[in-house]
């Protein structure tokens, strides 16, 4: 990932926040060819003392687990807050448009989780995550359907070696800081937590 100085985040607690609030992340690694091969799924993050590991799964029939097999190391990144910036926040013209983000990226190690009783632990962290009322469900279902589902997932976690964090939110052009800030105040949610981040960063008020 390009990573101008201004826009690296000083505090790791940026990473892991971003990578909680949204986990729907992409799975990168290569597959027998060569190519990059990408799973969408949401991670669920874990602090083991001071190592961060990412916990997930895909289905059986999706052959990244496979590639994860022969080839264990992965990216994997998290998208947060986006959205259009308009040279309108300048006080001249000599401005063009551009694009504020959020982003994580995290490089690790793949390890396969294909125990029943391991992957169930996996299901039941994520279900904490997402929906904690549907762990009852889930255990009502009975042991036979319980089954049937875990075996059609193989589950993996991710040791993480490397992560980069990119906050970018114009903070080295302060004379656009007020206007924009204004402008994403009123604006779709993406705006609206970019308009958080720049207090959260000092970049405002």
């Amino acid at each position: 990932m390009y990573q101008p100085p201004q826009f690296v985040a000083k505090d790791s607690a940026h990473a892991l926040e971003l990578m909680r609030k949204y986990p729907f992340a992409s799975l990168i690694s290569n597959d027998d060819e060569g190519f990059p091969s990408v799973t969408h799924l949401p991670l669920h993050l874990e602090e083991r003392g001071a190592q961060l590991v990412l916990l997930g799964h895909v289905a059986k029939p999706n052959p990244h687990w496979k590639y994860l097999a022969s080839r264990p190391k992965a990216l994997v990144t998290f998208m947060g807050p986006y959205a259009y910036m308009s040279p309108q926040i300048y006080p001249d013209l000599v401005r063009v448009p551009s694009w504020n983000y959020l982003t994580v990226h995290a490089r690790g190690t793949a390890t396969l989780i294909d125990d029943p009783l391991a992957k169930d632990r996996l299901l039941k962290k994520l279900i904490g995550d997402h929906e904690p009322a549907y762990a009852k469900q889930w255990m009502s279902l009975g042991t036979e359907y319980q089954h049937k589902m875990l075996a059609g997932i193989v589950g993996f976690e991710l040791t993480i070696h490397q992560l980069d964090c990119k906050l970018k939110i114009n903070q080295h052009r302060p004379e656009s800081h007020a206007k924009m800030h204004g402008m994403y105040t009123m604006g779709t949610d993406n705006e609206r937590a970019l308009a958080h981040w720049m207090q959260k960063l000092g970049l405002v008020a």
